[in-house]
């Protein structure tokens, strides 16, 4: 069985797949999304929705997941509630996008603050700078 996960705006369906028969559950599902979604006067936009396979294996069909009567574009990477995933489950796009959104807070308040005393510039970093660092650690602090 797939899992739904809905935050917002966003919905997530995934599901581990180990033979056709998950493929075509998959398929099944997502057809089933869209008539409820048609049912209750809900519009899916298929042009933001993307398939992305997370696995390290080198042997790889192409996804032909369909929603409505559009194909779902196969992806190699999404953002989903502001973390970067990755096909391959590389952290590396993750961290490239948070340390340089982080280094900008961070030119910012250097830039605004440069005659403030201390504790107005470590404030502003604790605001503004290390909840960029800190959001989303458990997904990809190899160690947690």
């Amino acid at each position: 069985m797939s899992t739904i996960r809905l935050f917002t705006d966003d919905c997530v369906i995934y599901r581990k797949i180990t033979n056709n028969e998950d493929i075509e559950n998959l398929q099944k599902e997502l057809d089933r999304l869209g008539e409820r979604a048609a049912e209750n006067a809900m519009k899916i936009n298929p042009s933001k929705c993307k398939a992305v396979r997370c696995t390290r294996d080198r042997v790889k069909d192409p996804l032909n997941y369909t929603l409505g009567a559009q194909l779902i574009p196969e992806a190699s990477s999404c953002k989903y509630l502001g973390i970067n995933l990755r096909s391959d489950l590389s952290c590396a796009d993750h961290v490239d996008y948070t340390v340089k959104k982080a280094w900008k807070a961070l030119y910012f308040i250097m830039r605004i603050l440069e005659k403030g005393n201390s504790s107005t510039k470590c404030l502003a970093y604790t605001t503004l700078v290390r909840p960029i660092l800190e959001y989303g650690v458990a997904c990809w602090d190899p160690y947690r």
